[in-house]
């Protein structure tokens, strides 16, 4: 299969992908199951993070098998087709250990030159899937139906940050010292612990923006995606400068 699939396919594929990891992250941990810290303290992965990855790399490769996978917590897989799957199979472990309930799973393609093409972020507890098709525009899916980002809010004179901090330790002290310096513009801040949600939310106009700068593509690859193609200003890490930032003009 080559790189020339249409978007708003991808979009349904990548929908289906991240639901399907979204309902295994339904799954609650017990006190006998293994939260096992992966690198810095404080950065936790359990089975179920391995379990979703399993299901979203399963749903992709059946429609797609020619089709490479970058995921968080599984080995990479290289296919022929010139697109690649960026999956972050539950973004906001810590939440999910903890029992609050903003966690998801996040899936976004590109093409080998870089183009992200479609995304989609499922968070389960919430019953929300966010998704995005490049030209297309993007869409939230509730309980209530399907609408087009950004939602219609009231107007008020609130105006909200999100970011998040580092596992590093000195790094977060950094990001604490700057905080007041991020926040001069906004009137408040939310930090709800899953970058794809924070992005999402930003999408969808319930956050007026959201930076945070110690990031990997996994965590914003696909909530990026959404909040572009919702109208937000959308800025990616580069090798220059590592801060996601997205933000309404």
């Amino acid at each position: 299969m080559s790189a020339d699939a249409d978007s708003d396919e991808l979009r349904t594929l990548a929908v289906a992908a991240a639901q399907r990891g979204a309902g295994v992250c339904l799954r609650p941990l017990s006190e006998h199951d293994d939260v096992v810290t992966k690198g810095a303290v404080g950065d936790l992965v359990t089975a179920v993070d391995r379990a979703a990855e399993e299901a979203v790399r399963q749903v992709v490769l059946s429609a797609r098998p020619d089709d490479s996978l970058l995921g968080e917590e599984l080995p990479s897989h290289t296919g022929s087709s010139g697109l690649q799957w960026v999956i972050d199979p539950l973004d906001g472990t810590t939440n999910f250990t903890r029992r609050i309930p903003f966690y998801a799973t996040s899936i976004a393609v590109r093409r080998d030159d870089g183009t992200w093409l479609a995304a989609a972020v499922s968070a389960p507890v919430l019953r929300t899937t966010w998704s995005a098709a490049r030209g297309a525009g993007a869409h939230v899916e509730t309980d209530s139906g399907r609408e087009e980002l950004p939602v219609h809010l009231p107007a008020s004179s609130a105006r909200l940050l999100g970011t998040g901090l580092s596992y590093d330790a000195h790094h977060r002290r950094r990001q604490v010292r700057e905080l007041s310096g991020l926040l001069v513009d906004y009137t408040d801040m939310r930090r709800f612990g899953a970058a794809a949600i924070d992005l999402c939310l930003v999408a969808q106009g319930s956050l007026d923006a959201f930076v945070e700068d110690d990031l990997a593509v996994h965590d914003w690859a696909a909530g990026a995606l959404i909040a572009e193609e919702a109208g937000a200003q959308v800025r990616r890490p580069t090798a220059r400068d590592a801060t996601m930032s997205a933000r309404w003009r």
